[in-house]
């Protein structure tokens, strides 16, 4: 690549092919909540987009150790995952949002409080708490009981914690030309990743099998499994981008003054740690 050129990379089928089975993947999501089928469909969705991002990242790998990319695309790319970040904190910011309207305002509207106390008509014996296990309309069962979250979630909240700190020492060591270093912490990082994964696979059979929190369980359950589930699901994407890192490292891929994609993985994992605080504090614990 002569100095000063900009690479601009052909035509990709993988946008196209990633917003399908995106799309399928939700379209049989939302046949499964309504009418209890269209499993086959999410799967199919899921497989897709699996498929999709090996195949995107192999492409960009190719890109990026065939020396197609420059300064510029660095900062295109920076910008990008910049960008990208930002969505995911208006996303997660929805949904904590939508929680704090609920125990904020309605919940105590229901129970006769503030502007809107009069909603307390529609039910007038019903009790304004958090979490609500007796939600007002009484064809609507509530949980049987809630997570202690000094257990499984405590548990999960510390792994996540100890993966960051295992990550910025893994891109420290890559920074200084460690890769011995890295390749081990970075190892230690994905093993923590698919801990927690199990950890919460654990923790959603006992909401369903023993504690009565699904998403037919009032208010209460819709916003543990859209808070969680939705983080679950970057957790997984996290950990497999991770993994695709860790098979490049030991593949020799990478300089020590300029690895972004490297980089730009652990900013989405760091991300993924901050928003589980916040669902432990927020979910779990108040």
């Amino acid at each position: 690549m002569s100095s000063g050129s900009y690479y601009v990379p052909a035509s990709s089928r993988w946008p196209v092919l990633g917003s399908v089975a995106l799309g399928a993947m939700m379209v049989g999501t939302g046949i499964k909540l309504v009418y209890d089928t269209g499993l086959p469909l999410v799967l199919i969705g899921v497989v897709g987009i699996v498929a999709v991002m090996a195949l995107w990242f192999r492409d960009v790998i190719s890109e990026s150790r065939g020396g197609l990319y420059d300064a510029q695309m660095d900062r295109s790319f920076r910008w990008g995952m910049g960008w990208f970040i930002f969505s995911e904190v208006m996303f997660f910011a929805a949904f904590f949002g939508a929680l704090f309207y609920v125990r904020m305002f309605a919940i105590p509207w229901l129970g006769g409080e503030g502007a809107k106390g009069v909603s307390a008509l529609l039910w007038p014996d019903f009790v304004a708490t958090w979490p609500l296990l007796n939600p007002p309309d009484t064809s609507i069962s509530g949980p049987q009981q809630v997570f202690s979250p000094w257990q499984l979630p405590l548990v999960n909240t510390l792994i996540l914690i100890t993966s960051s700190i295992t990550l910025t020492v893994a891109h420290e060591a890559l920074k200084v030309g460690d890769r011995k270093t890295c390749r081990n912490w970075l190892t230690g990082t994905v093993l923590l990743g698919f801990c927690f994964i199990f950890i919460q696979g654990v923790e959603y059979y006992e909401a369903y099998a023993h504690y009565g929190i699904t998403l037919e369980a009032g208010i209460f359950g819709a916003t543990f499994f859209i808070l969680t589930g939705f983080h679950g699901v970057h957790v997984i994407i996290g950990t497999l981008i991770l993994a695709t890192m860790l098979v490049r490292i030991i593949k020799g891929h990478f300089a020590d003054e300029n690895h972004f994609g490297f980089e730009a993985s652990c900013w989405y994992w760091h991300f993924v740690d901050v928003v589980w605080v916040g669902l432990f504090i927020f979910v779990y614990v108040l």
